[in-house]
């Protein structure tokens, strides 16, 4: 991918359909300043909700004293609380994201970008942090749509190499970031050692995961076939074989197999899970397929 900018990113009129989506999570985050979300929960920030007697200890500052004119009785205005949410773009940026056209890295890159752009123009808090064997490099949150132009070049400067190591790589990260928030992991899944261990660590430390499968046509539905010679993009290591219809149906066999359990992990952990092919337009992809994790 070239360092270009944005206007070879996105289109105008794209980005403009970005800003009417918002970020959706199922859970509810306190950060650290005061954000744009309303919040289920019940505090003192600027919108009114609600009274509740006064407790001993309770700030006499939000007494309404109007009532206690009428009543006697001390009560608490009680307002909706604004959360404060940071979205953690993770993005797998190991050899076997770099194939296709374009590539799973390429696409992964746009994906990020769209992502953080709709956090960023919401004034939530955005991230990054790139997995390959480990989170070896992290854009710090942020916020303000001004950082878009930077966290853009960041992701630009990236290139795909090395091994994959999501388990390990989601773990350090989920241990060392500070707080909880709303995580969009950006991979294809590939690592022989699993990714599932980090995806637990991620949860046990409160994250909202959503899993976002990259898969190029051709991993989907292989169109080449006879005496091939295949080389592991992370390993180097090296097979010969003869791609004929059986072993084109013991493929498609496996294949399913690994899309039906990532799936099946993902539904039991309430992790969301979207699989996105690499040919389908990204502007169909982030206003259409990706419900649960935009709102419009």
């Amino acid at each position: 991918m070239g360092h270009a900018g944005t206007e070879t990113l996105f289109s105008a009129d794209f980005l403009a359909q970005l800003e009417r989506l918002a970020l959706a999570s199922k859970r509810t985050f306190r950060g650290r300043v005061t954000g744009e979300r309303k919040s289920p929960r019940k505090g003192f920030s600027v919108e009114f909700c609600d009274y509740r007697p006064y407790g001993v200890g309770d700030d006499l500052r939000y007494v309404d004293w109007n009532i206690y004119g009428r009543l006697d009785r001390l009560y608490l205005k009680l307002f909706v609380d604004e959360e404060d949410l940071c979205l953690h773009l993770l993005l797998d940026a190991s050899a076997s994201m770099d194939y296709g056209e374009p590539s799973k890295f390429d696409y992964g890159v746009r994906l990020a970008a769209a992502m953080g752009f709709v956090g960023l123009v919401n004034l939530e808090r955005v991230g990054a942090g790139i997995v390959r064997d480990r989170v070896a490099e992290g854009w710090s949150p942020t916020r303000g749509r001004n950082q878009f132009l930077p966290l853009v070049e960041f992701l630009l400067r990236l290139r795909p190499g090395g091994p994959t190591g999501l388990g390990e790589g989601l773990s350090n990260y989920a241990l060392r970031t500070r707080e909880p928030g709303l995580v969009v992991l950006i991979s294809d899944l590939m690592d022989p050692a699993g990714y599932e261990s980090g995806v637990r660590a991620l949860l046990e430390r409160r994250f909202d995961v959503h899993v976002i499968h990259l898969l190029a046509p051709e991993e989907l539905d292989p169109t080449f076939g006879g005496d091939l010679r295949l080389v592991d993009a992370e390993t180097g290591e090296m097979r010969e074989l003869t791609l004929d219809g059986e072993a084109l149906r013991q493929y498609r066999t496996r294949l399913r197999q690994f899309l039906d359990q990532a799936e099946a992990f993902c539904r039991a952990k309430e992790v969301s899970y979207h699989r996105v092919a690499t040919d389908v337009p990204l502007e169909e992809v982030m206003l259409r397929q990706l419900k649960g994790l935009l709102l419009a």
